[in-house]
């Protein structure tokens, strides 16, 4: 076959592959819109606000440790010679009640030899009171009108007499000194204690400082918390020894039963900022932390160390308006449905603790605040509440359909 029969056949197959392709085109169904495009309102949940006076709750967490904590030691040092049974790990001892003994014969003895010395320095006043006598009557038997009054001390024996009056309080200084470390062989508790650690035992000898064991107080501990500095103005501190703070919810979620808490105040303002955090040091006084009155014998007890929380009542803020904190959008704005239309509002929050933020401008009194997630948020976006739908009966289909 000729290159030219070839070429004309090549273009008939593009001229008839160029009308197939424009007939299929040409004869191909256009799509009719059967109605008009809709918007529909985006369905959501609200809540309606309410303002009113409320009482906020602080919540922080912090360790335990004792208002009292001694390292019990003795001033004198010896053998012990008794131990009150008491006086070991996990006991419970009362103010006063004697702990341990020390041998007291060399601290007797001793006390025994000082009363003796001062006896002997009195007997040397008196000796001296009868020279003192002797020597006055010297003086009047040979005139002294003429001596000085420096001489006339000389010779009434003044300073012999100083000396010996100087030796008296210092014998007596010494009697007292005697009869303290006499009383030191006995060591009591110095307050209602629980009793830590025990060093020492019957036959141990000790010396003054020595650690002997470790109490603390039993009638009150401490609860050290870090509270923002902004939440301290919202907290009650006591104005005396005798007044009570704001009160104090106490928790152990690790180690107490479901419900079980303990009542504790407020107390003190370290008035210094942890050096990490930089937060705020504040110490909740609980009382009886071992539970050992009557009506505190369903409650658990509190063991140094251990970290719980607190919740704190805060002072009464009036006339704002409470929404659960979650509800608070980014850069302090909450989402309100108005006249049927989302309305983005930028809020002043006076304070959130750990469920609401309290709302003194922004919102008002019936407020609807949205409470559904939004995947596209636009001011003025139509929506309708989900108890006025009936969607679930109808199947329609949330957000935008065609």
């Amino acid at each position: 076959m000729s290159t030219k029969k070839i070429m004309i056949i090549c273009a008939a197959i593009l001229l008839a592959g160029a009308a197939v392709t424009f007939l299929i085109f040409s004869t191909e169904p256009t799509a009719q819109s059967e109605g008009a495009t809709r918007q529909s309102a985006m369905l959501v949940d609200v809540v309606k606000v309410e303002k009113g006076n409320y009482r906020p709750m602080i919540v922080a967490t912090g360790t335990v440790r004792p208002v009292e904590d001694v390292m019990l030691s003795p001033l004198v040092g010896g053998q012990i010679i008794r131990r009150d049974e008491a006086f070991s790990p996990g006991g419970f001892v009362k103010k006063g009640e004697v702990l341990l003994q020390i041998d007291p014969s060399d601290y007797r003895n001793t006390l025994e030899m000082r009363k003796s010395d001062l006896l002997q320095t009195q007997t040397n006043l008196d000796m001296e009171m009868g020279r003192q006598q002797v020597a006055e009557q010297d003086l009047n038997l040979i005139g002294g009108d003429t001596l000085s009054q420096e001489e006339r001390s000389l010779v009434l024996r003044q300073p012999q007499l100083n000396a010996v009056k100087g030796d008296i309080k210092a014998a007596e200084a010494a009697v007292d000194q005697a009869r303290l470390n006499l009383a030191r062989t006995t060591i009591k508790a110095p307050f209602d204690a629980h009793v830590l650690t025990q060093n020492v035992t019957l036959g141990s000898q000790v010396s003054s400082g020595d650690n002997l064991g470790r109490l603390v107080g039993t009638e009150a501990y401490w609860i050290n918390l870090t509270v923002p500095v902004g939440k301290l103005q919202w907290l009650t501190f006591p104005d005396s020894d005798k007044d009570t703070g704001s009160l104090v919810k106490i928790k152990n979620s690790t180690a107490w039963p479901a419900g079980a808490f303990r009542t504790g105040f407020l107390d003190k303002q370290v008035g210094a900022l942890d050096d990490q955090t930089r937060l705020a040091q504040i110490l909740v006084r609980v009382p009886d932390p071992m539970a050992q009155a009557d009506s505190l014998m369903d409650k658990p007890e509190l063991m140094i160390g251990a970290f719980v929380e607190a919740q704190m009542i805060g002072e009464e803020i009036k006339e704002v308006v409470r929404i659960d904190r979650d509800l608070v959008r980014s850069n302090q704005t909450v989402w309100v449905m108005e006249d049927g239309k989302l309305a983005i509002r930028e809020v002043e929050i006076i304070l959130s603790d750990a469920e609401y933020a309290y709302i003194s401008k922004g919102l008002k009194e019936d407020d609807l605040v949205v409470v559904t997630n939004l995947s596209t948020v636009a001011e003025g976006l139509e929506l309708r509440r989900a108890a006025d739908s009936t969607a679930a009966g109808n199947g329609e289909i949330r957000g935008t359909e065609e």
